[in-house]
């Protein structure tokens, strides 16, 4: 029996992990399974081009290459395809404006006073993909259900947080129930939109923000402790009144865990963690092992130049506080080219404009073209996560299925239904470049197959990111006791 396709959606996959902060590295694959859950079907909309990150001008790169540089993957986090990103930051530093900017509505409550957002907002972006866009104008099918990423945004932390100041200990629930972290810095200077401490210092936001994680990670190992000296001694007979003999590994573990959050860094930063001690930290439940990443907003005229005073210092900051990805970005110039998003004409002109003004500036150059910077934001998001995508095409519908790099075939069929994965016999698989190189324009995969590019995979088959599947399986129902 062929299936290109099936309503069912979700169950999850492998993690893949690696250790560098600039490089890649898989170390190992490990399998754990939930239960499959139920579909979210979205509208397809057009993605947008990414804009360089950089302060100056950066070299001709394709972002999957400078996304993939920075990646972390999620060694320390739930193995599941329906991950989740947060946004993190002070009060009024843009982290809701970016949540609807993200979601493609004004989803949230955009207001300009701290506490706004109380409650963690959830919302949907949809995956910036080339190549689901390819397929679906391929097939042009009925159904259309793209890749997207969970997003919460996070209600404002401030000093104090980890003691329960504000509503601080509401909301580090709300950090500790995502499993990546957009950190969201305010780096621009506005009288109509205030700062919980009176001033534009992004170092010492950063201070701040790290500072309550690492704090609550901090009480958090302490618990962590003596609840393992508890097992010891229930174990091992022993009074409570005696020191607890600690195993080597979670004596390790915990120690070098200790000094990274009293450092105030954060753990998942650290490159020299053994998977035994991966494995005892998982258990940890420490909110600075999620993948994080910076996200720094400027005002539109920084934006524009690649250049803002405090990106030196927010870079030179994040280096001594173990390294990670940096996105500046400007929630002014997104807000204004989204709310023209229904006149492409005027779109068009607004970037026009603000090329325009670039060349005002004297600054000239491919590494000064205005673009957005929200696909970029969803993609790194989703790559540290150690998420991708496979495809089912056909007549019915075009589907992107999200699953963890690393992931095997039996196992990516059981997203799409759990009883694909029970009964797999094989994966008939076809590389997308091979696929747009040879289908003549045909929707179909005759021409791929007559080029010898269509491959049967086994149970051993490591799934690439935008493979095009059809699983084959043969499922009986067990018989009755």
């Amino acid at each position: 029996m062929t299936h290109d396709f099936s309503p069912p959606q979700p169950n999850t996959q492998p993690t893949c992990t690696h250790t560098n902060t600039s490089t890649v590295h898989f170390l190992h694959l490990s399998l754990r399974y939930p239960k499959p859950k139920s579909p979210t079907t979205v509208q397809y909309k057009t993605p947008i081009t990414k804009t360089p990150a950089t302060m100056p001008p950066k070299n001709k790169k394709k972002d999957v290459d400078e996304d993939a540089k920075f990646m972390r993957a999620a060694r320390f986090g739930r193995v599941k395809n329906d991950l989740k990103m947060g946004f993190v930051g002070l009060p009024n530093v843009g982290k809701s404006t970016l949540t609807n900017l993200l979601a493609g509505a004004n989803h949230a409550e955009a207001a300009n006073y701290p506490f706004c957002t109380i409650d963690p907002n959830v919302v949907q972006a949809i995956v910036p993909d080339q190549k689901f866009k390819y397929l679906v104008d391929t097939w042009k099918p009925p159904s259309v259900v793209p890749a997207v990423l969970k997003i919460v945004d996070i209600a404002g932390l401030i000093r104090g947080a980890s003691e329960g100041a504000g509503l601080g200990n509401a909301f580090l629930s709300h950090i500790a129930a995502v499993d990546g972290i957009f950190h969201v810095v305010r780096a621009f200077d506005s009288d109509e939109v205030i700062h919980v401490d009176d001033s534009v210092d992004p170092i010492r936001d950063l201070e701040t923000i790290q500072s309550e994680l690492c704090l609550k990670d901090k009480e958090a190992l302490t618990k962590v402790l003596d609840k393992e000296k508890d097992r010891i001694r229930k174990e091992k007979g022993i009074s409570r009144s005696a020191d607890a003999p600690l195993g080597e590994v979670f004596q390790s573990a915990y120690d070098k865990c200790l000094k990274l959050v009293e450092s105030n860094t954060p753990v998942q930063t650290h490159e020299d963690f053994s998977m035994a001690e991966v494995d005892i930290i998982r258990d940890f439940g420490l909110i600075t092992t999620k993948p994080q990443i910076y996200v720094i907003n400027m005002s539109k005229k920084s934006f524009l130049r690649k250049g803002n005073v405090w990106l030196p210092k927010i870079q030179k900051w994040v280096n001594e506080h173990g390294g990670g990805q940096i996105i500046p970005m400007s929630c002014e110039f997104e807000e204004q080219y989204f709310n023209l998003a229904e006149d492409k004409d005027a779109q068009k002109a607004y970037i026009d404009e603000c090329e325009e003004e670039v060349k005002a500036m004297g600054l000239t150059g491919p590494g000064f073209a205005v673009k957005s910077v929200v696909p970029r934001l969803i993609r790194a998001g989703r790559a540290s996560l150690c998420l991708q995508s496979f495809y089912t095409a056909g007549p019915k519908e075009v589907r992107a299925w999200t699953i963890m790099k690393g992931t095997l075939a039996p196992q990516a069929a059981g997203v799409i239904h759990s009883d694909f994965e029970r009964g797999f016999i094989k994966a008939e698989v076809a590389n997308f470049d091979d696929f747009k190189a040879l289908h003549e324009g045909q929707a179909s995969m005759a021409k791929v197959k007559e080029a010898g590019k269509y491959r049967q995979e086994g149970k051993t088959y490591v799934m690439q990111e935008g493979d095009i599947v059809v699983f084959m399986h043969n499922t009986t129902t067990a018989k009755k006791k």
